[in-house]
Order: C-alpha cells, then structure tokens, then sequence
C-alpha cells in the first residue's frame, strides 16, 4: 500500500505553515489525533473527568490493543506512560542488579539512559560495559559474544541512536541475548512508528517508545512493553493503588500484567490521542511508511551532499529517516535558528546527548533533519535551497 500524500498533508494542519524536517524530536499531530484530545476534554469539561474516564472506557481499553498491534505484542504486556524515559526507568530500576553485576550498552547510547546505568554503579556497584561498534557502527555482534559471561545481567540498546541516522540490529543482538538467558533492553523511542517493530523476533524483553516522535501522537504520553514471562520477576521501583491492590494490613498484591508500572492519575485524553496515533499509523501501513521516510532520507543526503563545506554524518548499513550533517565553518545552532526564523524546523544533536559515540568520531555539533512520511519532494527542494542561501551569506 502507497502512501497518499495529498490526503495525508490535508488531515496535517501544520505543513500548511512549516516545513517540519525535526520528526525525531516531535512530528506534526494528525488532525484526527488533534480532535481525538479535543472531544474528549471537552467531555471532561462537560460532565467531570471521572464520569468521563467511565464513559469511554472501552475506547481506553482499546489503546493497549492498539499499541500492542504495533508491536505484536499483547495487551497485557502493555504499559501507557506519561513519557518513554518513565516507562524506560520503571523498567530498569525494577531489575534487582547487585553488585558485580554488568550491563551490556552500545557506544551511541543516548544520555538519559547511560546516565541511569552510572547511577546504578554508583548506588548498586555495577559495572558497565560499552560494546565496540563494526567498521559500519552498528553494535558488534562478535564483539559482544566475546564479552558475555555469568555476570552479565542486562544488554540494554538503542534501536535507533539520535544522532546518526544508524539502525543498530536488535534482533540479531535479542538473539544472542535469548541463548543466554540475559535480560534485554531495547529502547525503541526512534524507530516505533519509524521501522517495523515485532517484538517476538527481536526478542526483547522490555521496550519503550514515545508518543511524540514519529508516532505523531502527543506529547507526554509513551508506553512500556514488558515480555509476559518477566512481568512477574520485576517489581516496580514506585507503585500506587493502581499498580498494587493493598490486601490487608501489612499486605500488598501487584497487578500480575504490564500495568503494575503505571500509576493512578494520568492525562485520559492524551492516552486515547496515543492510540488514535497508533491507529493512523497502522492504517496507513508500517512498511509502508518505512519505504516512504526511507526514500525521503535517501534523496535528502543526495541533495546535502552536493552543497558545499556540507559534511553527512550518518552511519550504519541500514540508514532511518535521521539524517545528520555539519557545516565547515558555521554553527549549527545559529543555522537551526536562521531556518527556523524561515519556518523550516530542524534540531541541533549536541555532542553529549550521545557522548561516547561523539567522542569517538570526533563529533561537533551536528545539524539533525529528520524526515516523516508527511514530508514532500517539494519540501526537502526548498530546504536545500534555503540552505544554500544561508551558506552563501
């Protein structure tokens, strides 16, 4: 199934005022997603958000079939959480490390995570490990056979690192993480809605995305998968009411599905606004969009790679629809803002949001423009221009 563009740009309000090429950091809404919210708070604003939340039900109850659609997964594998770093932490703050314990990650990592993997060295005494990249700077996959032993408690990677347009190969890495029996973490927050994405053959035992990016769904809202054979082995580091029933007096049961990591209180319009994203985006066809943000990412390196003092930055024998690149001579802040003041949106990856894989390569300051299905032809022809302008000056 093709994608038709026309219809699709008509339901994006947005690409009516922006040329949008920052996906990765948050995608226009659909108007569908839009007036999904907007119903629903103003049924909340007409007859209270209790009676509301009871009303629609079922459609709440349908989000975590949808999302699980997505993944190919099960519903009650399904976590629906304020954002992916929330889902991401209760998950790897519930695995009981203990001291001498290793954790297994790539060298483009993303910070938030490695950051929480310093923290658990600090407080538990773990130890961690970086798997060195193949000469394309994919995860290397014998590297990583010839680091395992008894101690490794968890592999944890990026699917789709921020910064390099690379796509690390989480199923051949959640396969030799399954004949080990070792826990794996895939964090999934740029490829989910982006690449097609079955958790049975990856093989993974948890993981989280985000409703922002190229989901198109709203802001604060992401969900948690979590394998149904770990569910019951991982306490949550938080829990409320909603997650555990308190039992007796100095007794308590947690849920025995994916939701004991969600808390009470959460944004219900914002939930079924992730779900009609969810939707849109199954609809239209996983593979399809792929082959369409694919084709755009392909065609906009050709055209940057004929500007001049223009450096690409991507890496990977599979390339996504993130495609980085500097300039000699120039900052990319003040570049992102000159487009901007032009409405044309793209995002600056700073060398420390993935700081080893930075290190190593060298990396300055990297201009990031990031295509989505939504975007045209037309649209990455009027960027280079406006960038070939700017360098001009």
């Amino acid at each position: 199934m093709g994608i038709d563009k026309h219809k699709i740009r008509a339901e994006t309000p947005g690409t009516r005022s922006v040329l949008h090429l920052n996906n990765a950091g948050s995608s226009l809404m659909t108007e569908p997603v839009l007036k999904t919210q907007l119903d629903y708070l103003r049924l909340e604003a007409e007859i209270g958000g209790y009676e509301a939340a009871a009303l629609r039900a079922n459609d709440l109850e349908r989000v975590y079939q949808s999302v699980a659609d997505l993944i190919h997964g099960q519903p009650e594998e399904i976590a629906i959480v304020e954002n992916a770093s929330v889902g991401w932490m209760m998950a790897f703050y519930a695995i009981p490390f203990a001291a001498g314990d290793r954790i297994l990650t790539a060298e483009a990592e993303y910070a938030s995570n490695y950051v929480a993997y310093l923290h658990m060295a600090r407080i538990k005494g773990v130890q961690i490990d970086v798997i060195p990249s193949n000469e394309y700077g994919e995860v290397c996959l014998q590297a990583l056979e010839e680091m395992l032993d008894e101690r490794v408690k968890l592999i944890s990677i990026t699917h789709v690192p921020t910064n390099s347009g690379l796509v690390n190969p989480v199923a051949a890495i959640g396969a030799i993480a399954r004949r080990h029996n070792i826990l794996f973490l895939v964090d999934a927050c740029q490829s989910a809605g982006h690449l097609p994405l079955d958790v049975t053959d990856i093989q993974c035992d948890i993981l989280t995305a985000t409703g922002r990016k190229y989901l198109r769904g709203p802001r604060g809202t992401g969900f948690l998968y979590v394998r149904s054979e770990q569910i019951a082995r991982l306490h949550p580091p938080m829990i409320d009411l909603f997650g555990a029933q308190w039992s007796s007096a100095d007794q308590y049961t947690l849920r025995p599905d994916a939701r004991r990591f969600e808390n009470w209180e959460n944004n219900y319009a914002a939930k079924l606004g992730l779900g009609r994203a969810v939707d849109y985006a199954l609809q239209l066809g996983i593979d399809a969009i792929a082959r369409e943000i694919t084709r755009l990412a392909s065609r906009l390196r050709a055209l940057l790679a004929d500007l001049p003092a223009v450096e690409l930055r991507d890496i990977g024998r599979q390339q996504c629809g993130i495609v980085s690149f500097s300039v000699t001579g120039r900052d990319a802040l003040e570049i992102r803002d000159q487009l901007r003041a032009q409405a044309i949106h793209l995002s600056v990856s700073h060398p420390s949001s993935t700081l080893i894989d930075a290190t190593r390569r060298q990396l300055p300051n990297l201009l990031r423009a990031s295509v989505h299905y939504y975007n045209s032809d037309e649209e990455l022809e009027r960027f280079i221009l406006a960038l070939s302008n700017l360098l001009k000056g």
